[in-house]
């Protein structure tokens, strides 16, 4: 086999940019002899030429100017690893336009720009690939674009951001409070110093945006998502859904029914007996349905430099190969669905009085919302903890009963999804 040579352009060399090096430089032979592939590193941009790196680098490569590597006519693969929304976005587009592929890990640019970049990469006629965008090591982009092609995948079910899946676990083994489990992971490095994204769900929000839309062949824009983050979670939460047979986990959760799609994350009660309840510390997996394949689920490391570093250099081998990145076509126009129907848990403090009970079920019941199971404790105080989890409802009649029971019958503690994972559901 002919042997192909790559002239390559990193874009960052931070964490991820620095694993790739590592990995790069650790399977160098291997590469070489297995894929008949050599990777030579023309050009690093940097935003600082004399800083103390984590990999050894020559002098002689590295650059501040994006030009140096947009404007080479012999680098055709560049590495984006800068991360952020920009000026990530405008280089990926700038080199895509020079003709150059484009591997990334950045899910923010993606999910953000999604319809320009892939325009321009198929305009063009070069590859944009970025399975380490979504997962770290886990292969699910090439799973669903290059391995279902003969499914309608229907329905798919997410645990892809290790820190709030981390954060949970601790919760639940140890009892812990939020507080004390985000402290455990920022000194472990799980979690940034402002974790807002992981939290708040705007990174696994991203993910799901770009799984989503590979999965229904259809954009699913980032706007379009619903997102909660895990920040209101306490233990009280997590306990009482495991004595109702449930784990809690930040579940990304994408379902396709007809014209109508709907897109959410948010913290999820996920039955113990589901191969997703088991999925603990900063642990990623995806779980989803095709209408031929059935049920199938991917797991792994989601983040991290080296399992980060796989998935960028598997593309980088299929960038050289002449590849154009995962197959997409938008087959037809969808309609992002904001009143899915869900199962609810409602966690209440409710006025301890005669009549209160009944007067929350009547309200519930006005809107449509039946009540599957309840758990009271009154324990003589004014107000007293109550727990209900609903048959299947829709989200507004939920939201709107919500509204309804005001301060005189009850405080709305918490309200959290049910996900019983059934087949067909």
């Amino acid at each position: 086999m002919k042997q192909i040579n790559v002239q390559v352009g990193f874009l960052g060399l931070g964490n991820i940019g620095g694993g790739v090096w590592r990995l790069l430089k650790q399977m160098r032979a291997e590469i070489e002899a297995r894929e008949s592939i050599k990777f030579t590193i023309k050009r690093v941009l940097v935003r600082d030429l004399y800083k103390r790196r984590s990999v050894n680098v020559p002098n002689d490569i590295l650059t501040a100017r994006v030009q140096d590597i947009l404007d080479d006519p012999e680098i055709t693969l560049v590495v984006e690893a800068l991360g952020g929304e920009q000026p990530a976005a405008d280089y990926i587009k700038r080199a895509l336009e020079a003709g150059k592929s484009v591997v990334t890990a950045n899910k923010l640019a993606l999910a953000t720009h999604w319809l320009e970049l892939l325009e321009t990469a198929n305009h063009r006629g070069v590859g944009l690939f970025f399975e380490a965008g979504v997962c770290g090591a886990i292969p699910i982009i090439r799973t669903v674009t290059d391995s279902l092609q003969a499914n309608r995948i229907e329905r798919l079910f997410g645990i892809i951001n290790g820190t709030t899946n981390y954060i949970l676990s601790e919760m639940s083994a140890k009892d812990a409070t939020y507080a004390d489990a985000l402290f455990e992971a920022q000194r472990l490095g799980l979690a940034e110093p402002d974790p807002t994204a992981d939290v708040e769900g705007g990174d696994a929000a991203c993910k799901l945006a770009i799984l989503s839309t590979l999965a229904f062949h259809a954009h699913v824009p980032l706007s379009g998502i619903f997102k909660r983050g895990i920040t209101t979670i306490t233990p009280l939460d997590v306990s009482y859904g495991r004595e109702l047979g449930y784990a809690l986990k930040l579940l990304a959760v994408s379902k396709r029914v007809g014209d109508r799609i709907q897109a959410r994350v948010h913290p999820t009660f996920v039955p113990l007996t589901h191969p997703l309840s088991a999925v603990s510390g900063s642990f990623n997996a995806v779980y989803l349905y095709g209408h031929a394949s059935g049920e199938l689920m991917l797991y792994g490391r989601g983040a991290g430099d080296y399992p980060t570093a796989s998935a960028v250099v598997s593309d980088m081998i299929a960038a050289a190969r002449g590849r154009q990145g995962p197959a997409y076509r938008m087959t037809s126009d969808v309609t992002m669905d904001d009143d899915w129907e869900s199962r609810y848990f409602i966690r209440l403090s409710a006025v301890d009085r005669p009549g209160v009970l009944g007067a929350i079920a009547s309200i519930l019941g006005r809107h449509g919302v039946s009540i599957a199971s309840m758990r009271q404790n009154t324990m003589g105080l004014d107000h007293a903890p109550l727990m209900f989890v609903t048959h299947a409802a829709r989200e507004r009649d939920v939201r709107a009963s919500l509204t309804e029971i005001g301060e005189n019958l009850a405080t709305i503690e918490n309200v959290i999804y049910v996900e019983d994972m059934k087949e067909g559901e």
